[in-house]
């Protein structure tokens, strides 16, 4: 599927659909003609417009191009009923249908729109604000290896993708779809740290940042979690000592546990 054929259509324009345009924009992924955007609040989708150029649907059965495209549903799981039933109609079967709603089924989706359908989930994270997601994605429906192929294309335009099962997707959810909210809290404490130190917050607040992005860039060069933290662990230094009071207060398990707690709760959400 080249540049110049593509023609992308996005379900919502909220913060992560909004996101998902801006990253397939910047990425030059299509060009501004092919993609159609629509939001049941205009101006969210005008805004769009105005910045980019894309555009806007009247209705969300017109969002909908007659031709071979991709749908890429970013609408809430409540609303994914609503937005199946309008959809059904006309989708036809060679649509790429994503969905990037927590805990709506490839199942579920292909029993409101069709089983002879090529139906794709994704899991990205808030970063894709950035374009920094952790997008996990999977086929279901009738989706052959080309189409994940292009939803993984898609997605590689605000951050990075990976392949999992199906069954994979609620640990997703668990640890990077809910991950950098345990992040900023963790961040939230380093920073009020600083301040009970003396720092001003400001600067604790640059201090702490910078630390996160720093010891991210040195784990994405491939050497094990366990292998930096001891690079940087000196025998009877102050990284141990802290280190120490971080095991003793169960840190690692609490983490663990929080990560579990939220995947099953992706469970139940399903």
């Amino acid at each position: 599927m080249e540049n110049q054929e593509i023609t992308i259509a996005v379900i919502g324009a909220g913060a992560m659909g909004s996101a998902i345009v801006r990253g397939l924009m910047n990425a030059a992924l299509a060009p501004p003609q092919n993609l159609l955007v629509f939001d049941v609040e205009s101006e969210k989708s005008r805004a769009l417009k105005m910045e980019f150029g894309v555009r806007v649907a009247e209705s969300i059965e017109k969002a909908v191009p007659e031709k071979d495209s991709v749908v890429i549903l970013a609408v809430k799981p409540q609303q994914m009923e609503g937005v199946l039933g309008a959809l059904a109609p006309v989708i036809s079967a060679g649509t790429i249908v994503i969905s990037i709603a927590a805990g709506v089924s490839t199942e579920y989706l292909i029993s409101k729109i069709g089983p002879e359908r090529r139906i794709i989930r994704a899991m990205p994270n808030a970063a894709a604000m950035v374009g920094q997601s952790s997008t996990a994605i999977c086929g279901g429906g009738v989706a052959n290896e080309n189409d994940i192929l292009i939803a993984k294309r898609l997605f590689e335009s605000i951050g990075t993708v990976v392949n999992v099962d199906e069954n994979k997707l609620n640990a997703v959810t668990g640890l990077s779809g809910s991950g950098p909210g345990y992040l900023f809290l963790i961040m939230e404490a380093m920073t009020d740290a600083g301040v009970l130190l003396g720092l001003s917050r400001p600067v604790a607040r640059q201090l702490t940042i910078q630390t996160f992005l720093g010891a991210a860039t040195m784990a994405s060069q491939g050497e094990s979690f366990g292998e930096l933290k001891n690079l940087i662990t000196s025998p009877g230094g102050t990284t141990i000592t802290g280190l120490k009071v971080m095991e003793l207060a169960g840190i690692r398990g609490t983490i663990m546990t929080a990560v579990e707690n939220a995947a099953i709760r992706a469970e139940q959400m399903s």
